[in-house]
């Protein structure tokens, strides 16, 4: 309460003007400190586009061969794997963006805005998604696929793993 009677007091009669110049005074006083201190580093955010976060189509590739391969081993009679995939496309970002569509008579106008995230010279667009490369085909040769049985197994473990056609799989057997 007492500080609120103090500015009341202040605040009234001829110190009115006074009391606005001295506290504009003091607010450009603290603007000036404020400048001359370092500020705390803001910690880096992650860019979309740095190396940790892209990943090519070939590493994409390797790793999942790799993971194809260990999978593939378990299976009964499969022996020995060697995996080799193809792939269609480099990885790909999806930005968000805004739609409009405007008819009048017999035009339609369309319009696509791209949403934009950040301020000054750190603006960049909003990924959505990232979309990971395409499995286009695989090569599998085995040291047991001398048996048809073992050999459809493969086929069917790759086509339900990957999501291929048979005709976009080869299985043979390995030397």
């Amino acid at each position: 309460m007492a500080v609120i009677e103090r500015l009341k007091r202040l605040f009234s009669g001829k110190n009115t003007t006074a009391a606005v110049v001295v506290l504009g005074a003091a607010g450009l006083l603290l603007i000036l400190l404020s400048s001359l201190f370092p500020e705390k580093e803001q910690p880096e955010k992650q860019d979309i586009y740095n190396e940790a976060s892209y990943i090519s189509a070939e590493d994409y590739c390797n790793e999942t061969e790799k993971r194809l391969e260990d999978f593939l081993k378990n299976i009964d009679g499969a022996g020995d794997v060697k995996v080799y995939l193809s792939v269609g496309s480099q990885q790909r970002y999806v930005y968000a963006a805004e739609d409009k569509k405007s008819t009048s008579d017999s035009k339609t106008e369309e319009e696509k805005k791209y949403v934009i995230v950040g301020s000054g010279s750190d603006k960049t667009a909003l990924v959505e998604t990232v979309e990971v490369p395409e499995i286009t085909g695989a090569v599998v040769v085995c040291s047991g696929c001398g048996s048809p049985a073992v050999q459809e197994r493969i086929y069917k473990a790759v086509a339900a793993a990957l999501d291929l056609s048979y005709s976009k799989i080869y299985v043979t057997l390995m030397k």
